[in-house]
């Protein structure tokens, strides 16, 4: 295992455990040692969070899946990105697209974090609508849905 390997391993468990400071200061290292798109993409989601830097953060990002398009990583990476900004329905369809490229736990995790919600019961109304709105309670009493 070369010594960028390790670092990025060493910057996920930080990532892991929350510690995204120690996790940017690993991630970068890895990156002037090794320029991957998965060191890229990680040091992307410490960047916008620590440093605020939203922009480079999904330029990063963008530019790792363009690189490795079938990574599910780099969606996880670019919902979590997503989720900072304030912007969860994107996260979910950032986190679904990366489910279709590979399974990978952490996406499921973030998925059911944030449970998502079911498409609502007559889907040409907006979920917003009285009518779906309240027929959504009731299927949802009767247990039918």
């Amino acid at each position: 295992m070369t010594e960028a390997e390790e670092l990025y391993e060493k910057g996920v468990e930080a990532a892991d455990r929350g510690n995204l400071l120690a996790a940017l200061a690993l991630f970068e290292k890895a990156v002037q040692l090794e320029d991957k798109p998965v060191y890229q993409s990680c040091l992307a989601v410490c960047i916008a969070k620590e440093r605020g830097q939203y922009n480079k953060a999904v330029q990063l990002c963008r530019d790792a899946i363009g690189e490795e398009p079938g990574n599910p990583v780099h969606f996880l990476n670019l919902g979590r990105i997503s989720l900072f900004q304030g912007r969860k329905e994107e996260a979910i369809s950032l986190f679904r697209e990366g489910l279709e490229h590979g399974f990978d736990k952490r996406i499921v995790d973030e998925l059911e974090k944030l449970g998502t919600r079911k498409k609502p019961v007559i889907p040409f109304l907006h979920r917003d609508n009285p009518v779906n709105m309240y027929l959504g309670i009731v299927l949802k009493k009767l247990r039918l849905r």
